[in-house]
């Protein structure tokens, strides 16, 4: 089942001779439950590639369907609600309220909505992510793996179509990174999850089922991470 799909994406900054191609005419596909892992250098548009797929940045052509829906043809109102309920994001900085402990962490995205919490899904997540017995620890009291593990809880709470993951192990350790690295991958088989990942460390990448590359704007597919072949 096609959950992803991205047509001709094309993103532009500046003008003149300041003017960058950031993204051309990029185009590919992903079915439900596929781990894919995005590898390039520093300014290769990897950033921009999962900001224009998770509806955070504007793209100056080309198309995103996520579950059948056009992201680009939404009112940016609908698209907030629809990339809210739709796409967890996970980042290099965890990005976790300070005042509120891991489980109101979270379960954040379901108050945002109105939602009741799935008290058994909540203590599913904290019991796969080895968060029980920190649930009341706020994020203060947590190491960077733990926080980024919370974070990971918080990304999957809304059962999203799709997990998008900016350099998720950018600020941890190998150990650490190494453990979110399966986590991630334990998601995306255990919950049949969607996950586009970014990372510069294409160690990382032998957990993924798919491997590409960007490279001056351009996106192509490597192949799965435990053949991959880089050019």
């Amino acid at each position: 089942m096609e959950i992803l799909k991205v047509e001709n994406l094309s993103k532009v900054y500046g003008t003149g001779e300041a003017r960058v191609e950031a993204l051309k005419k990029v185009s590919f596909s992903m079915e439900k439950g596929q781990f894919g892992a995005v590898v390039g250098a520093s300014g290769s548009g990897k950033s921009t590639l999962l900001n224009c797929i998770g509806g955070l940045d504007e793209a100056d052509g080309g198309k995103v369907f996520l579950s059948g829906r056009d992201l680009f043809a939404m009112g940016e109102n609908e698209r907030t609600v629809f990339r809210r309920r739709n796409i967890g994001f996970i980042f290099q900085a965890f990005h976790l309220i300070p005042e509120l402990d891991v489980e109101q962490n979270m379960i954040f995205p379901l108050l945002l909505d109105g939602k009741k919490p799935d008290q058994e899904r909540v203590e599913e997540l904290l019991e796969v992510l080895g968060l029980k017995d920190r649930r009341r620890h706020l994020p203060g009291q947590l190491s960077g793996g733990q926080q980024q593990r919370a974070a990971i809880g918080r990304a999957l709470i809304t059962h999203p179509a799709l997990v998008l993951a900016d350099e998720p192990t950018g600020n941890l350790d190998s150990r650490s990174s190494q453990d979110v690295m399966d986590l991630l991958c334990r998601a995306s088989r255990h919950y049949q999850q969607t996950v586009l990942m970014i990372t510069h460390n294409r160690n990382l990448t032998a957990s993924a089922d798919r491997v590409f590359q960007v490279m001056d704007g351009r996106l192509k597919e490597l192949g799965g991470g435990q053949n991959e072949t880089l050019s």
